[in-house]
């Protein structure tokens, strides 16, 4: 394996269709930090990771603070000393480190960096609408583009949330699984409020009632809810899994791989939630049509649910130099390595940009 020749960090803008609210913000375009590896024979990859504020105390300026010190020192490694030497100090900017370390598996043709066989992924949508008509109209129109799982946020407002949850579950009728989305939002007691009355009907899942770090809030919630519960920004690492196990009524655990540190230890957190009994869902519904290639192509190989990787849909525009094959929900992976991007558009994109050689 030939040594790392030069890195590049970017920072890019990458402007939505319309604003994506989610309980602690609402965006209008995705932010994430590009990583840009290349190797003594001229070989380049490329891996993106968005660093969400307010989802955890990771923060854009540390991440890139992270980057800027440590990317310099891989310069004249080995890809896989490179990536053991980002991994040592994974937990101080996980999000940042991840896009680092998915670049070198890239580089290195990593087998989860290739899709080995061609494969359909459907995904979901999110049902922002708040007023009735206006679910109406755009439950009607995901289930006419093909989506069967709807995903609802709720948690700013526990009675309004227990009505529009009514008013989309009329909507649906019956014609979509629906996954509610509290991120981390709710106290203990509206928490466990929202799931001892929600109509358990058509819902599939009900995703982080509380905060990460107040498991037994959690648990609390899990315990008398009629509705599995699934943990999600708690869930980074093989003991997160090992400790969600043991709590009765969690069903399910969301992973994504900016929070897993690479593509491996991803593909190794799968395995253990299912080996434990639990559904795995996986995907950043803020991540770039990269990301997104990132995350199907681990998918491919181990989920048979919806996929969260969807923020590629909700982008005006694109980082591959072909888009995303996605028709009627459904994201199609050809076989082979990840697709060219196309230099250019990352150039239009970009912020903010440093080299290391």
């Amino acid at each position: 394996m030939t040594q790392i020749a030069r890195l590049a960090l970017r920072r890019l803008r990458l402007p939505l269709h319309t604003p994506y609210r989610l309980s602690y913000r609402t965006f209008t375009e995705f932010e994430p930090f590009l990583v840009e590896v290349e190797d003594a024979d001229g070989r380049i990859a490329r891996a993106d990771a968005h660093i969400s504020p307010g989802s955890s105390a990771e923060t854009r300026e540390g991440g890139w603070a992270h980057l800027t010190e440590r990317l310099p020192r891989l310069v004249g490694m080995e890809p896989e000393a490179a990536k053991a030497a980002l991994l040592a100090d994974f937990a101080a900017s996980k999000v940042a480190t991840t896009a680092a370390v998915v670049a070198l598996e890239i580089l290195a043709d990593d087998p989860l960096a290739t899709v080995a066989a061609p494969a359909d992924l459907p995904l979901l949508t999110p049902i922002g609408a708040l007023q009735p008509a206006d679910i109406e109209r755009e439950v009607e129109q995901a289930i006419s583009a093909g989506f069967a799982t709807l995903k609802i946020k709720v948690g700013k407002d526990l009675e309004g949330d227990l009505v529009r949850l009514g008013h989309i579950q009329r909507a649906v009728a019956g014609r979509a699984t629906l996954r509610v989305d509290a991120n981390r939002a709710y106290d203990r007691d509206d928490a466990i409020a929202f799931a001892r009355r929600a109509d358990p009907d058509g819902i599939m899942l009900f995703e982080q009632p509380c905060e990460a770090d107040l498991w037994d809030d959690n648990a609390a919630v899990a315990a008398v809810s009629d509705i599995p519960v699934m943990l999600d920004e708690p869930i980074c690492t093989m003991q997160d899994i090992e400790r969600a196990a043991g709590i009765p009524g969690v069903g399910f655990c969301k992973v994504k791989l900016k929070r897993f540190g690479g593509l491996q230890p991803l593909a190794d957190g799968i395995r253990a939630i299912q080996g434990a009994g639990m559904q795995a869902v996986l995907g950043d519904g803020l991540g770039s049509d990269l990301h997104a290639w990132c995350e199907a192509a681990v998918a491919a190989r181990s989920i048979d649910n919806a996929g969260e990787f969807n923020g590629y849909l909700k982008m005006t525009g694109r980082l591959f130099a072909e888009p995303l094959e996605t028709e009627r929900a459904v994201l199609h992976l050809d076989p082979g390595p990840c697709p060219a991007l196309d230099p250019a558009r990352i150039e239009a994109a970009t912020t903010q940009h440093v080299e290391f050689r």
